[in-house]
């Protein structure tokens, strides 16, 4: 449905000399009240309430925009436009029209954090002319808290193809920012050459002006604190194999934050850093989520609303949970007899997967893998199998490799699987975001479908829509994992930092595969030598619905059928994977986080501590207003205990419909 536009004819300088004060009194209210509004150099258009504009200028041939969120500034005037070679889309460009419309739209999800969507929105398509007969599109769809825009290319008469070189996207906030973000690593370092894999630490409440730690600016999601007027957090969606995927560049005080294309060097330098487009042809969205609180940033939907399926699914995937013995007993578990252990875990567990990690090629081989899939059968446990991604794009040895880089590989391998009736695959070491890795990331998913086969992707990129764009995409790790806890005391102690600050970034925007709840209190497998666990299994069992993903790993090993108590056992057993609904209830990125779930007609309250100290909070739950629920919280530390006990009672609202609780220090609590 067509908004009708008006048109208002009075110019800049007579508003700002002496007919300011009228003008302003006249055209205030019109500016809050209608989505477009067009004077001599800018176009704007309001969210569905009014309270978040976007302004769209065109000055001296140079596009830029602003946001604004109930009147305060947001994003200062940044810059607009491509590069490309067919031509320069960031200068002499000429406004030839512009359309607004409303979209209305409803659509489901059935692996994300809500399941049903009503997407509003008013949309302004702005179409510039440049020299040489060059046309481009910039797209500004704006609902309530969400702002999302991309570029379309138009014909350039018999031209229909062009490479983007660079954009010159720009989001500059204002003076006193702080930032929440993570570093884009060097290509080619770290493990086995492995990197960039967005597995950097993130910084808390820094400044705009610290320079990113190996110079490579930041990953998506991005998020900021604007003062006291709000949060943002920017990222993008839609990227598939036709374009790049793209992260910003350190802050340049005079323009913000820039989005910055691949590094020369990823993927073995083989491939270029540009984005090759057919025109007519659009770049991904991207994505601004505003809000006063945090709360639209943890329940924006932004990164599915603008983008559609690509493609049918072959069968109905099946969400649920896994196990896993890579992740505590490590390499030396990949092999026949500890296999069978783990999957007659997932069985007395009630899980429907059993993930069989790297190396099984050589350690249990492929017709004992046969037999190991066969008996899953018998448990009524599904197989899924790790393999490595590629054979030149870095040094990581595990196999089996070059099994999927190639689709005559792929479809040998998953015709095999689906033969013996195994579900899933997790893909390993990517370690870019050129547009062949892009088209690499495409091309596993689309064969997959084919053979029934659903897809983990690990040591990889960020997913950008993945979840609507691919009906058998799972999950990512795209983030600095659990293994790492395993790994090392820094990152034991790091845990709840990390995962009181994804609710709020990484994990808001995509599917996050962190890797497990471990619930062994020592991180080996005889659950006595090695480091600690730093969490209390509450904390452990809460992760499990605060880290979002509809295939989650449930790390148990199996002596904790023994070793845990028996409620916390009952607990896991039932802990679901997909959601209705998700609200915010409270947090603080890297402090402490609080969430509410809802499967079906039941709810999760979920919340972790990261905070030294006992964290004292009244929530307000009216999803359980006349309604019996349970407490799961950890007992206070006592001066000779090592690990904290958990203990699980009854709850009641008070008559305000609120409930009193305390989180331990790196502890959890769950309500249900």
């Amino acid at each position: 449905m067509k908004k009708i536009a008006i048109f208002v004819c009075e110019t800049q300088k007579r508003i700002q000399f002496k007919h300011r004060t009228i003008m302003k009194k006249i055209f205030l209210p019109l500016l809050l009240s209608i989505p477009m509004l067009l004077s001599a150099e800018n176009l704007s258009v309001n969210s569905p309430d009014g309270n978040l504009k976007v302004t769209l200028s065109d000055t001296d041939g140079k596009l830029s925009y602003t946001v604004n969120y109930k009147e305060h500034s947001i994003i200062e005037s940044s810059p607009l436009g491509l590069i490309t070679n067919i031509g320069d889309y960031t200068k002499e460009a000429k406004l030839a029209k512009h359309e607004t419309n409303t979209i209305d739209e409803h659509y489901t999800l059935n692996r994300s954090k809500v399941s049903d969507v009503h997407y509003v929105a008013n949309q302004l398509v702005a179409t510039y002319n440049y020299p040489g007969h060059r046309t481009m599109q910039v797209v500004f769809n704006v609902s309530n808290n969400d702002i999302a825009f991309k570029y379309v290319l138009r014909p350039v008469g018999e031209t229909t193809c062009a490479v983007v070189n660079a954009e010159a996207t720009g989001f500059d906030f204002p003076e006193g920012t702080t930032t929440f973000l993570t570093p884009q690593s060097d290509p080619m370092v770290g493990w086995k050459r492995t990197k960039p894999s967005y597995e950097e630490e993130y910084a808390a409440d820094a400044p705009m002006n610290v320079k990113s730690k190996y110079g490579q600016g930041y990953t998506f999601p991005c998020l900021f604190r604007v003062g006291e007027e709000g949060w943002v957090l920017i990222s993008e969606t839609g990227t598939n194999g036709g374009y790049v995927g793209c992260h910003i560049a350190d802050y340049d005080a005079e323009k913000g934050y820039q989005i910055a294309f691949p590094m020369p060097g990823e993927a073995n330098g083989v491939g270029t850093t540009s984005a090759g487009v057919s025109i007519p042809g659009a770049t991904p969205w991207r994505t601004i989520t505003v809000g006063e609180t945090l709360k639209p940033i943890v329940e924006t939907t932004v990164a599915y609303d603008v983008v559609s399926q690509m493609y049918e699914p072959s069968e109905d995937y099946k969400a649920g949970r896994y196990t896993w013995s890579w992740i505590v007993w490590q390499d030396n578990s990949v092999n026949f007899n500890d296999q069978v252990k783990f999957i007659d875990l997932a069985s007395a567990m009630g899980y429907e997967y059993c993930l069989v990690d790297g190396l099984w090629d050589k350690q249990i081989g492929r017709k004992r893998i046969e037999q190991l899939a066969a008996y899953a059968k018998t448990k009524n446990v599904k197989l899924m199998l790790w393999y490595n991604s590629n054979g030149y794009q870095n040094d990581a040895p595990q196999g089996p490799k070059f099994g999927m880089n190639t689709s005559i590989n792929r479809k040998r391998e998953m015709a095999w699987m689906k033969k013996m009736g195994v579900k899933g695959i997790k893909v390993d070491f990517f370690g870019g975001d050129k547009q062949q890795t892009m088209q690499l990331y495409e091309d596993i998913l689309s064969d997959a479908n084919d053979y029934g086969i659903q897809v983990i992707f690990h040591g990889c990129t960020l997913p950008r829509g993945w979840e609507r764009m691919y009906p058998n995409f799972i999950s990512s790790e795209a983030v600095l994992a659990s293994e790492n806890v395993i790994f090392t005391t820094h990152h034991a102690a790091q845990e709840p930092f990390e995962l009181t600050m994804h609710p709020f970034c990484r994990n808001t925007v995509a599917s996050m595969d962190w890797g497990g709840t471990i619930m062994n209190r020592y991180m080996s497998q005889d659950n006595k030598s090695r480091h600690p666990r730093q969490t209390t299994d509450v904390f452990e069992m809460a992760a499990g619905i605060m880290n979002q993903a509809a295939i989650q790993c449930i790390a148990m090993c199996p002596n904790n059928l023994t070793d845990i108590p028996q409620f916390e056992i009952d607990w896991l057993k039932q802990v679901p994977t997909t959601w209705d609904e998700t609200r915010f209830i409270d947090g603080y990125p890297g402090k402490y986080a609080v969430l509410a779930r809802r499967s079906g007609d039941k709810w999760y309250i979920v919340g972790l501590n990261a905070l030294k100290e006992p964290l004292k909070l009244t929530l307000d739950l009216p999803m359980f207003e006349g309604k019996e629920f349970t407490v799961y919280s950890d007992k206070p530390l006592k001066k000779d205990q090592k690990f904290a006990e958990a203990e699980m009672k009854p709850g009641k609202l008070n008559k305000k419909g609120q409930v009193k609780v305390t989180i331990q220090p790196n502890g959890g609590l769950i309500i249900n």
